[in-house]
């Protein structure tokens, strides 16, 4: 799949984006800070828009903090072998079980089934 068609499966599926210096004011610390939590797996983080900057959903920050069960959530998924987009892709797809899209379940305090359902994908 080209660059271009998963850019674009991500941006239907994303409904909003944050650049690293709205995150960084966001939780009150410092762009070098933004940059070592997505360097770190806590943050994911995707380069978009023609300028190719780094973006993170806005669903991932919840006022001043990041979505409580996120981080946990993607060190899941990322040693189940996702790349990034496949993460965005399943984190922001509905599943009526849930019901809603995973991202909305940890947003809503309903993370360990989120996480269960992460960790079920492994087998």
């Amino acid at each position: 799949m080209l660059v271009t068609e998963i850019d674009a499966k991500i941006d239907a599926l994303v409904p909003a984006w944050l650049y690293l210096p709205d995150i960084a004011e966001m939780l009150d610390i410092e762009v070098t800070k933004v940059r070592q939590l997505v360097k770190e797996g806590q943050l994911l983080a995707v380069r978009r828009g023609e300028n190719r900057s780094l973006q993170v959903p806005a669903a991932f920050i919840d006022g001043d903090k990041i979505v409580k069960g996120l981080v946990g959530l993607l060190t899941v998924l990322r040693d189940d072998r996702f790349t990034d987009a496949e993460i965005l892709e399943w984190l922001f797809t509905a599943d009526e079980t849930l019901p809603g899209t995973p991202v909305q379940a940890l947003s809503e305090n309903r993370g360990t089934e989120v996480k269960r359902r992460a960790q079920a994908l492994a087998i």
